[in-house]
């Protein structure tokens, strides 16, 4: 029985390292910005609670944004990963086009509704149970952070583009380096714009914003050059521009396959959202607690998602190839191996969770909620590191309405429902309610277990030869 389990789950050095290869810039990469945000969060939760809470509200919406671009890209990727392990350069360039289009509406749609609406977007954080200078100063902080943040969409969402495109060709390096010289420009210029120091004026969170912003644009400046002086390893984007054309087959095919997973990931961001607004109904010491906690659950959080990013990329390619007894087996090993890393990542943030929070420059209480929100999260962190890889694993054979059904129906049908009614029709502790809406995954892995388990993903999307016989 051991034996069987190990052929099954367990790859050999060989495996791990082509895996490693694959997947260690894209950690780091996510690793650093990551570590980015927790800088920034800090050196912001230094000036008070008010604008650790401001900068807190509005990166909950900027997320759906960030989250939506995600999902739009996401589509045509299933279809670009596929046609690269087919060898189809054409192919692949018209999924690119189609994905600078789809970025550019949807930032249009991001600048449009967030710049006319913040007002009221981050008003729904604030809890009129709070003192009214503090929820007035809040709206203040946020205000004034998000007028800057909205130039930074533009670069993100080109960014995007090109990522996501170097990536599916194997050069997962060029967006980490991107990300660490960003890092550095960002480092530097929150020291210098929060504070005032190294000759710069002190903005506070403008300055955090301005920060943030400018290496946005360092970040996708050196992917986009890259990938320009590179056309003998990126064929695709040669001639790029030289037509928006994209087959009317191909376009309506990833339309039908992308559409799912954008609205998905919409609804999925939105829905975290809905529920950050629902613990926000407890006061600002609950927002200022969970911007703590998910500032590190973020960083450990880097491993497990960007090992399913992976799962979509290496099993995508091989169901373009017609490797489809290959993708199941690499499939087995890599959604073993993302949950086993998770567990020891969990096992190393448990001892953290009530030293992390004293970095922060805010009350006794705060800093206690964000201690046991940490730990709740570090217990629940290979759980959502299980159906990160079956999410992964669905959408690399194109089964975007499984993965539709997987995630919107979830958090709409589970989360959010069950988030409102403790959080607004019970006297339970908020601590009470924080444990049982995050431990409401269990219920997600079951069903993740039966529609992985059923092969229903095993599936080539882009033709091409006879499939392998099972």
């Amino acid at each position: 029985m051991l034996t069987s389990f190990r052929k099954k789950y367990i790859g050999d050095r060989r495996f791990y390292r082509g895996v490693l290869a694959m997947v260690v810039p894209m950690i780091l990469q996510n690793l650093v910005t990551n570590f980015v945000s927790l800088i920034d969060n800090i050196m912001v939760g230094q000036t008070g609670t008010e604008p650790m809470s401001g900068v807190s509200i509005v990166n909950q919406l900027i997320f759906v944004f960030n989250i939506s671009l995600f999902g739009a890209v996401s589509g045509p990727g299933i279809f670009g990963a596929q046609f690269y392990g087919k060898g189809d350069a054409e192919g692949q360039r018209y999924t690119f086009r189609f994905r600078l289009g789809i970025c550019a509406a949807i930032v249009a749609v991001g600048l449009a509704v967030l710049g006319f609406f913040d007002r009221e977007l981050i008003s729904l954080f604030l809890s009129k149970d709070d003192q009214p200078e503090k929820v007035a100063a809040t709206l203040d902080y946020g205000l004034r952070y998000m007028r800057i943040m909205l130039i930074g969409l533009i670069p993100f969402g080109l960014g995007q583009a090109y990522s996501s495109l170097v990536r599916e060709c194997g050069h997962t390096s060029v967006p980490m380096i991107g990300s660490m010289c960003a890092v550095a420009v960002n480092l530097l210029l929150d020291y210098g714009l929060i504070f005032g120091r190294l000759g710069m004026p002190k903005l506070g969170v403008e300055g955090a914003a301005a920060a943030t912003v400018i290496a946005k644009y360092i970040e996708a400046g050196v992917v986009i050059l890259w990938s320009h002086l590179n056309t003998g390893k990126i064929r695709c984007v040669r001639g790029a521009y030289r037509s928006p054309y994209v087959p009317r087959e191909l376009a309506a095919a990833m339309v039908k396959k992308g559409l799912p997973l954008f609205i998905n990931e919409f609804l999925w961001a939105a829905g975290m959202s809905v529920i950050a607004q629902f613990y926000s109904a407890r006061g600002l010491d609950v927002v200022a607690a969970r911007n703590i906690s998910l500032t590190m659950t973020n960083l450990f959080g880097a491993v497990y998602i960007q090992l399913g990013a992976c799962i979509a990329i290496l099993v995508g390619a091989r169901l373009g190839a017609n490797k489809l007894k290959e993708a199941r087996d690499l499939d087995n090993k890599l959604l073993f191996f993302a949950v086993a890393v998770s567990a020891i990542l969990a096992v190393c943030m448990i001892p953290l969770a009530p030293a992390f929070p004293e970095l922060y420059r805010t009350e006794d209480e705060v800093k206690a909620l964000a201690a046991y929100m940490i730990l709740i999260q570090a217990l629940v962190l290979p759980l959502w590191s299980y159906t990160n890889a079956c999410y992964f694993t669905l959408r690399s054979g194109g089964k975007t309405g499984l993965t539709f059904l997987f995630d919107f129906g979830t958090t709409w049908l589970i989360y959010i429902p069950l988030a409102y009614v403790l959080s607004y029709h019970t006297k339970l502790d908020i601590h009470i309610v924080f444990a049982i809406v995050n431990f409401a995954e269990l219920l997600k892995v079951v069903l993740g277990y039966f529609m992985v388990r059923s092969d229903i993903w095993i599936n080539n999307i882009v033709g091409g030869d006879t499939p392998e016989t099972e």
